[in-house]
């Protein structure tokens, strides 16, 4: 999903893929918008995930406000506790949310398919590129 969302970025403006156990408060001074991604685990946002906010939470307090943001979020049933979390995260960072949230569903309810590698379906692949070009067009534009 990131990867998609990340070349449709691309196909429209600037943009970086950085993974979560990767990324500084550096870089983040450096972007324009965010794109949030992860998978959400046991109703929570992922751990690498969450211990980036960690990390980057409070240098970054007061420093990037009005800056645009998006989530991708993979769940097996629901993702609404990884929304929240992440959106209580930019509330405190004073973000703007510029796309709606992408949530794909995966339907892994067993032990089997939750551990098994899991596939996302083309159409919301092509969401996530959408939201990516979308989201980079609107930077380039000055709408966000």
């Amino acid at each position: 999903m990131a990867e998609a969302a990340y070349t449709g970025a691309c196909e429209a403006g600037e943009a970086v893929l950085i993974a979560a156990e990767s990324a500084q408060p550096e870089a983040l001074l450096l972007a324009d918008a965010f794109v949030f991604a992860c998978p959400e685990n046991l109703a929570t946002m992922s751990g690498a995930m969450k211990e980036f906010f960690d990390r980057c939470y409070y240098p970054l307090l007061g420093r990037i406000e009005g800056r645009a943001y998006a989530t991708l979020i993979a769940a097996g049933s629901d993702g609404s506790g990884a929304q929240a979390q992440i959106d209580r995260i930019a509330t405190g960072w004073r973000l703007r949310r510029v796309a709606e949230p992408l949530i794909a569903i995966t339907h892994a309810q067993t032990p089997e398919a939750i551990l098994a590698a899991k596939r996302v379906d083309a159409a919301t692949l092509a969401s996530c590129h959408e939201m990516g070009q979308a989201l980079a067009e609107g930077l380039a534009l000055g709408v966000f």
